[in-house]
C-alpha cells in the first residue's frame, strides 16, 4: 500500500493483508540497494498469523518517493514520520545491514513505541572499506558484484526465499541494478554505503532503547562478521537490557540464503 509520509508516498508491503493498525506491527527495514522484496517470506508469514506487516521500501527507492535519506539518523527520523502517518502507536523493528543500523537509532529516538529490536546482518562500527565505496560511485556493477560475492556463503544455495530453482545470487544481482535504476537522480548505492561507514552513534543508541533486542548474525558473513557485533552486544548487555543473540550458518543475507532459520527466530523473538 502507498502512505503519504512527509508529504511524499512511501510503498509498504503488508503481506497481501489489509493494514489494521490496531494489531501488533512489525516493520520491516532494508538494507543498500535493496527494497520490501527481501523480506518477502518472514513478512507474508507474519501477516497471515496475527500481525500488522509493514514491509517499506525506503524514501527515493523503487516504489517509494521522496528524497533518499543521506544518513542514518535522517532515515531513522523517516521510520517515526511513518508510524505517525500510518496510525502505529507501537511496533518491532526489524532491519538489515544498513536497515538495522536505522532500526537501531529509531529505537533509541521513538523510545517506548519500539516495543522490539531485531537486529539482523548488523554491526558496528559498520565501515565500509574505501575500495567499495569507490567502486559504488564509479564502477557500480562492479561493486554489485563484489557485494554480492562478499555477502553469500555459497553461489549455489538451496532452494530459498522465492521456492526451488531460485538462484540467489543472481537474484540478488537483479534486484540490486533494478533498485539502482529506479532512482536516476541519485546514486542509491554510494549514498547508502557512505551513510553506513560514517554512524558514529550505534554505542549511544543502544543504551537508549527501552525494548529487548535481538541480534541475528550470520557465521560465516564477510560484509558484517559476527565480532564486528560483539562491541553492540557487549553495551547492550552492559546498560541492562534485554539481549538475545542468534548466530545462523550463513553469509550477509540471510533472509533469502536461510529463510525459514531467519522466520524461526523472529518468531521466537515475537513471542518472547
Amino acid at each position: 500500500m502507498l502512505i503519504q509520509v512527509n508529504g511524499a508516498p512511501t510503498y509498504c508491503y503488508t503481506g497481501g493483508k489489509p493494514f489494521d493498525a490496531a494489531k501488533p506491527t512489525v516493520v520491516f527495514i532494508h538494507g543498500v540497494l535493496h527494497d520490501h522484496s527481501v523480506w518477502i517470506l518472514q513478512s507474508r508469514y507474519l501477516a497471515n498469523h496475527g500481525f500488522n506487516v509493514l514491509a517499506v521500501d525506503l524514501p527515493g527507492h523503487c516504489r517509494s518517493g521522496g528524497e533518499a535519506p543521506s544518513s542514518v539518523e535522517e532515515a531513522a527520523d523517516f521510520i517515526g514520520a511513518l508510524l505517525d502517518a500510518a496510525g502505529v502507536q507501537q511496533a518491532t523493528l526489524v532491519g538489515h545491514s544498513w536497515g538495522s543500523l536505522i532500526a537501531l537509532e529509531a529505537a533509541a529516538r521513538l523510545k517506548e513505541r519500539v516495543t522490539r529490536l531485531a537486529l539482523v546482518g548488523t554491526a558496528f562500527p559498520m565501515k565500509v572499506s574505501p575500495a567499495l565505496i569507490e567502486a559504488s560511485l564509479n564502477d557500480p556493477m562492479k561493486a554489485l558484484t563484489m557485494v554480492n560475492v562478499f555477502s553469500r556463503s555459497t553461489l549455489c544455495a538451496p532452494p530459498s526465499a522465492l521456492g526451488p530453482g531460485t538462484w540467489v545470487f543472481g537474484a540478488s544481482l537483479a534486484l540490486g541494478r533494478r533498485v539502482l535504476a529506479s532512482n536516476p537522480a541519485v546514486n542509491l548505492f554510494h549514498r547508502g554505503f557512505v551513510a553506513c561507514d560514517r554512524y558514529a552513534n550505534g554505542e549511544v543508541a543502544i543504551t537508549q532503547i527501552t525494548c529487548p533486542v535481538l541480534f541475528l548474525l550470520g557465521g560465516v558473513d564477510q560484509m558484517t562478521p559476527p565480532k564486528a557485533a560483539q562491541g553492540l552486544i557487549s553495551k547492550a548487555r552492559e546498560a541492562g537490557k534485554a539481549v538475545k543473540v542468534e548466530t545462523l550458518p550463513v553469509g550477509h543475507h540471510q533472509m533469502t540464503e536461510t529463510p525459514d532459520e531467519t522466520l524461526a527466530a523472529l518468531q521466537g523473538f515475537l513471542k518472547g
